[in-house]
């Protein structure tokens, strides 16, 4: 009896083995029958960690998974990355594809994300048959494309902090330090100093800011006295000149009219009184003659013929 019973479980654990597997295949037939779409993704860096069969997520809900990695043929500077994945996920317009590492495992998968609300689908044919999702250099591949640039900046780095640590910049900043100390010594010396300054300083900035309200009101006084009797003085100074414009206008008039009878003066009795004047002159010298012999010789002398003098021939020796 035992050893049937022994049979009898053993005969039931396996059925229920075989079930357990037949219900396993089912399942994965299901998901095999499962409706998928497929897009290409060029990729122009390193994929590593990046394998057939990899997972392929959206915003971080696995979706599909990786179906083929080559190069593209003709263009060996990209990958060509093939995924198939739910047909119920919204690959559309905007969406994009990069390089994910999952945890320190070294293994990565691709990430969708960027899908813009009410976009079309993506459903563009590209050259090998299925949809083109564009790349995006982020994670891992973004830090791997730039190690090289990265690595060669710290060594950059490395050597100026090297130049700047040499032995004469050294002594040179510990003088600057020596000196620091110094003048924070002097500092703290004169402290009463400065305080002393510092008050005398806000007592300046106070009499600035009441000779400055004081200054404020002097213009607004002057301002009002400006309008008051400014304007008055302004009227009258107006009115003047308005009169002296006025007297300068008759004028000129005045001598608009007396301007042709000066050129009949200066034409005609300018002449006539510089020929007066001319014989006015020749009289004048013949009464000063007349006057020098009537006293030299007397009225005889004076109406007479002036006389020559006698020759008296002198005597030979």
């Amino acid at each position: 009896m035992e050893t049937r019973s022994n049979y009898v479980m053993v005969g039931a654990v396996t059925v229920a083995l075989l079930a357990g597997v037949l219900l396993f295949i089912v399942w994965l037939a299901g998901l095999s029958n499962k409706a998928t779409n497929c897009y290409d993704i060029y990729f122009n860096q390193a994929v590593g960690g990046l394998n057939k069969g990899s997972n392929v997520t959206f915003s971080g809900v696995p979706v599909g998974q990786v179906t083929k990695i080559s190069l593209l043929p003709n263009r060996p500077e990209f990958v060509w990355v093939r995924i198939d994945v739910d047909q119920q996920t919204p690959v559309l317009q905007g969406t994009t594809a990069q390089i994910k590492g999952v945890g320190f495992t070294g293994v990565s998968e691709i990430q969708l994300d960027g899908a813009v609300k009410g976009a079309p689908p993506i459903n563009r044919l590209g050259p090998q048959g299925c949809p083109v999702v564009p790349s995006a250099t982020g994670g891992l591949g973004a830090l791997l494309n730039s190690a090289p640039e990265l690595i060669e900046r710290i060594q950059r780095l490395t050597e100026r902090l090297t130049e700047l640590l040499s032995d004469k910049n050294q002594n040179s900043i510990a003088d600057i330090l020596e000196n620091l100390d110094r003048t924070t010594k002097v500092l703290a010396d004169r402290a009463p100093d400065l305080a002393d300054a510092i008050g005398d300083a806000r007592i300046a900035a106070r009499n600035a800011g009441v000779a400055a309200q004081k200054f404020g009101v002097l213009a607004d006084s002057t301002n009002q006295l400006i309008n008051e009797q400014g304007k008055p003085a302004a009227e009258d100074l107006r009115k003047s000149i308005a009169s002296i414009q006025q007297a300068a206008d008759n004028l000129n008039a005045m001598i608009s009219d007396a301007r042709p009878g000066v050129q009949n003066f200066s034409k005609s009795t300018l002449p006539e009184a510089n020929r007066m004047v001319r014989d006015l002159r020749e009289l004048t010298q013949s009464l000063n003659g007349f006057t020098e012999r009537l006293n030299q010789s007397g009225i005889g002398g004076s109406l007479g013929p002036e006389k020559l003098p006698d020759y008296k021939p002198g005597k030979r020796k």
